[in-house]
Formats: C-alpha cells, structure tokens, sequence
C-alpha cells in the first residue's frame, strides 16, 4: 500500500485518519510540532514525525527522508474555544499560506508525490483567511492534487460534539473516512459534506 505523510496528525480529524489508514494497510508518518503529542500518534499506529511547518529545510529533510507516496495536509492553527477562532485568523492563514506552500516544496523534493489538503466548503468572510483559502486551492491544483473541502466538523472533539452546525456540514468520522477513500481521487475540488 501506500505511504503516506500525514500534516496535522495530532489534529481533530488527523486522530480519526491514523487508524482508518493504517487498517487500510498504510505506512503513515503522523506529523506533529507537538514533542508531547508523539506518544499518542504512536499509540494511534503512526510513526511519529515531530517537525515545525515553517522550518522549512527541517520539514524538506524529514519528507525526503519518509518517502511518501502520499502528502496528506490536515493542517490548521485553531484555537481550542470556537469563541478564540476570530483571534487565530491570521496563524490559520498562515498555515495554508506559508505551511502549505513548505509542505508543496517538500513534496517535489521527495519526487512529487500526490498531495491532498483540506480546505472549508462555506465561503469565509472577505480577508486574510478567504485569501488563505484561494491561495491554499490554487498551489495543490496547481500542483495536480486535491483539495478536500470540508463542511463544519461536528460529533465528539469538534467544536460541535452534541449540536449540529449550520450546514454545510460534516460528521467528523464521515469526514475522516471519506478522506481515506478519496486517496487515488484525480486532480480537482472534492465537497466532503453529510
């Protein structure tokens, strides 16, 4: 199967993919900046990879040493209170900015391997994070791969554990299994929404 680098695995939804993708036969490199958070990757099934996004030649290195066949960016910078999201608009841009541009140079430093990256199916507000969005789109099409635009997570460790969002919207093991199935998608825009 496939080998596969997984950006954002101490994430929400990078938790749920672990063991959907290491059941589906999957070598997975879990990605985090967080020393603390390897154990709990490792316990998942993933080989730890404890690297900083925007330490670029630490990050090439790391992903040329992997060899993935697969870049898969579940990255965010969101604040853990839905009521701090406005105060984390510019971290979160950056992300898809800056992370995943690292992210795209990586990939064609390992050989070019297919990359996936998620990005928001509901239009955002005009700034720095709609910005973020379009250019995030533009560079993984740019690149050949997909873009995984997701509705609303909810359902437990989301921002939503027992209500439903406003639509669009997505349960969180919903979102998280569809990514696994969307691994061979070809190049384009693909709406993960209940």
């Amino acid at each position: 199967m496939s080998r596969i680098w997984l950006a954002g695995a101490s994430g929400v939804i990078g938790q749920r993919l672990i063991p959907l993708l290491v059941e589906a036969g999957h070598s997975v490199a879990g990605m985090t900046r967080s020393e603390h958070k390897a154990d709990r990757l490792a316990e998942l099934g993933a080989q730890p990879v404890v690297v900083d996004v925007f330490d670029r030649d630490a990050l090439i290195a790391a992903v040329v040493a992997f060899k993935p066949d697969v870049i898969l960016n579940e990255l965010t910078d969101l604040p853990d209170d839905v009521d701090e999201i406005a105060d984390f608009g510019d971290l979160n841009a950056r992300v898809r900015t800056e992370g995943n541009q690292n992210l795209l140079d990586a990939a064609r430093a390992a050989g070019s391997p297919k990359v996936l990256a998620q990005t928001v199916a509901w239009a955002l507000p005009e700034g720095p994070d709609a910005r973020a969005v379009r250019q995030l789109e533009e560079s993984v099409l740019a690149e050949g791969g997909v873009v995984l635009s997701y509705g609303q997570f909810y359902g437990p460790g989301t921002y939503h554990p027992g209500a439903m969002p406003a639509t669009p919207r997505v349960h969180i093991d919903r979102a998280a299994a569809r990514t696994v199935e969307l691994l061979d998608a070809p190049t384009g825009v693909v709406t993960i929404t209940d």
